[in-house]
C-alpha cells in the first residue's frame, strides 16, 4: 500500500478495503461457526480490533499491498461435529471477501463501460491506480483490495485461513502437518516468510506476484 501513497484517493480506498475485508472475514467466520453449531448464538459479529487485527498482517498490507487478519488456530475450531463444518468456518472469511470483491468489480465494469480491465493486474491497482479518474480509482481499489485479501487468505500456510481448510480436509493430519504447525504457527516461520515476500524485492514484492497469478481470472472475467 505504501506504493500507492502518491495517489491519495487510491490509498484511502485500499485502506478502506483492508478494514472492510477484516470485518467481512470476522463476521463470516463467526456467523458460519454459529450456523454449524461450533459457536454460541450470541457471539458478536462486529470487528474487535485488538482481537481481529494481526499487527504483522497490517505491516504486510502497508508494505506489500496485501495482508491478513488474526490467525485462527485449528485448535480454536473443533472438529467434533465434522471436518466439513470446521473447514467451512475457515473458508467462510476468504470466500466472503472474494465474493464481495467480485461484486464490486462487476459493478465497476457495469458503471464504467470504457474501463481498462483488459490486461490489468491486481498488483497494478494495489500500487495505486492513478491513471484512472477518481471515481474509478475508488471503486476499483475497493474491489481489488477485497479480492486480494481473500485470495491471500486461501494460501495453505499458517497464519492464513487456507491452512485451516487444508488441516480439516485431512482425516488424520500426519507428522508433516504437525511439523508445519510447530514451525509455521508456533515458531512464526509462516509470518516471517510472508513478511519477506511482502518486502522483497522492493520493486514488485513476491507476495504481489503470487496474488497476480491467483487473481488473474477473477479480474479479467469482467474485462
Amino acid at each position: 500500500m505504501l506504493f500507492a501513497l502518491g495517489e491519495p484517493v487510491a490509498f484511502a480506498a485500499l485502506l478502506a478495503a483492508f478494514l472492510l475485508a477484516l470485518w467481512l472475514r470476522t463476521a463470516a467466520m463467526r456467523f458460519t461457526a454459529r450456523t454449524v453449531g461450533l459457536a454460541e448464538r450470541r457471539q458478536s459479529l462486529r470487528l474487535r480490533p485488538r482481537e481481529d487485527i494481526d499487527p504483522f498482517g497490517a505491516v504486510a498490507v502497508a508494505v506489500g499491498g496485501a495482508g491478513w487478519g488474526r490467525s485462527v488456530s485449528v485448535d480454536e475450531v473443533s472438529r467434533w461435529r465434522g471436518r466439513g463444518r470446521a473447514a467451512a468456518v475457515f473458508a467462510a472469511g476468504p470466500v466472503a471477501c472474494i465474493l464481495a470483491g467480485e461484486v464490486v468489480i462487476a459493478g465497476y465494469a457495469l458503471a464504467f463501460p470504457d474501463n481498462q480491465l483488459d490486461g490489468l493486474s491486481l498488483g497494478t491497482v494495489l500500487f495505486g491506480a492513478g491513471f484512472l479518474p477518481y471515481a474509478q480509482q475508488v471503486v476499483l481499489s475497493l474491489g481489488v483490495g477485497l479480492l486480494a485479501f481473500g485470495l491471500l487468505a486461501l494460501i495453505p500456510i499458517p497464519p492464513l485461513d487456507g491452512f485451516g481448510i487444508l488441516w480439516n480436509a485431512l482425516r488424520h493430519p500426519g507428522a508433516g502437518m504437525n511439523w508445519m504447525r510447530l514451525w509455521f504457527e508456533d515458531k512464526n516461520i509462516g509470518v516471517l516468510i510472508l513478511l519477506i515476500c511482502a518486502f522483497f524485492p522492493t520493486g514488485y514484492p513476491i507476495l504481489i506476484v503470487i496474488i497476480d497469478i491467483l487473481g488473474a481470472l477473477f479480474l479479467q472475467i469482467w474485462a
